[in-house]
């Protein structure tokens, strides 16, 4: 039995795993919840499956990591109030189901210098296909590391079609249900961008060897390509649930869990190769990644005040990226890397970002 601490339980992630969980009670308990401020959720969350323990908010998020025993910690929160968390789940120990690629992302060297071997499982669909995928082989044997990704809503479309873009309109992922957020992120492919970082913070694979490919159907999670001329794929229908079950109990595999591509009826996979001059996000990740330190905490911060101003009608669509990369060349960072540190780049990033957004209008 498997005992699960579940952070972001009333979110995407968070109720797909808790519908993972309902299906094999057999092999999962939830010891613990936490949501971010849906408190009757929560409430209701808890009574389902009989928990005790439970938080509102990340600070109460990252006490109950160090409070309660688990076997697994899924982080599910969205943005880099994760990282706290994180860091409390690979300081007890604990396997980290991780799909808050923001506390990775903007934690960097500080998450990966706690992490044991293993200790980090990715629940985002393309890290959990690469790591399925490197199975196959062993790490001197990998080529590279091809991520995929749907295109968003947008795909196909010059930069100068992107201008009059609007909220609604980036909201309209052609795959993939999640919140404002992450689908704004995928619509601009800063998604993307930080999935790049988080591949190689994970796999300690080159930002050079790793590429990323537009995938539309959203059938070929990720790819690995080996030194032999081989890629091993991981295809299987968009549905969260296979590599959310997959991070609480890596790596075994719990049956049932998603139906399988039906083999019996023809379909058309196609692979086209990203338009950066439309899309300039992930080429500024890889910027932002090889530079270190504190520069991805900036990157994603500015990111986020700028997808607010977006939605308040205060930014362009085209202006997201445009922010970011004026923060980012304006930031100078510090000496060490600590949690003081990066909150501190975060904080100037936040305004600095806002100082932009307020020019342009």
């Amino acid at each position: 039995m498997r005992r699960v601490l579940i952070l972001g339980s009333t979110g995407s992630i968070g109720t797909q795993a808790l519908d993972v969980i309902d299906s094999r009670r057999d092999r999962f308990e939830v010891v613990g919840l936490a949501a971010g401020s849906n408190a009757r959720m929560l409430e209701e969350q808890a009574a389902r499956f009989g928990v005790t323990h439970t938080a509102l908010g990340a600070a109460d998020a990252e006490r109950l990591v160090r409070d309660v025993e688990a076997d697994v910690v899924l982080n599910g929160i969205t943005g880099s109030v994760g990282l706290g968390p994180t860091l409390a789940a690979l300081e007890s120990g604990r396997t980290l189901a991780l799909a808050n690629k923001e506390s990775l992302i903007v934690g960097g060297e500080l998450v990966t210098s706690l992490a044991a071997p293993g200790q980090i499982v990715p629940v985002d669909s393309e890290h959990s296909a690469i790591a399925q995928a490197l199975r196959s082989g062993e790490p001197d044997e990998v080529r590279r590391l091809v991520l995929t990704a749907s295109g968003g809503p947008f795909r196909g479309r010059r930069r100068d079609e992107l201008a009059s873009v609007t909220p609604d309109q980036a909201l309209a992922h052609p795959t993939w249900d999640m919140g404002r957020v992450v689908t704004t992120n995928s619509a601009t492919l800063v998604n993307k961008g930080l999935e790049v970082i988080e591949a190689y913070l994970l796999f300690g694979v080159d930002y050079d060897r790793i590429d990323v490919v537009v995938h539309p159907q959203s059938v070929v999670h990720s790819m690995v390509e080996f030194i032999d001329g081989s890629t091993i794929a991981q295809a299987s229908p968009p549905d969260m649930r296979l590599p959310i079950s997959l991070g609480l109990d890596w790596p075994r595999r719990v049956a049932g869990v998603g139906a399988p591509l039906d083999w019996t009826r023809a379909s058309e996979w196609t692979f086209e190769p990203l338009d950066d001059a439309a899309f300039p996000a992930v080429a500024l990740a890889k910027r932002v990644g090889r530079e270190g330190r504190t520069y991805p905490a900036v990157f994603n911060a500015a990111n986020e005040q700028a997808v607010e101003a977006f939605h308040a009608g205060a930014l362009s669509f085209l202006g997201i990226v445009e922010t970011v990369e004026r923060v980012v060349e304006a930031h100078r960072p510090p000496n060490e890397l600590t949690r003081e540190s990066l909150a501190e780049a975060e904080s100037w990033a936040r305004s600095a970002a806002d100082r932009a957004i307020g020019a342009t209008r």
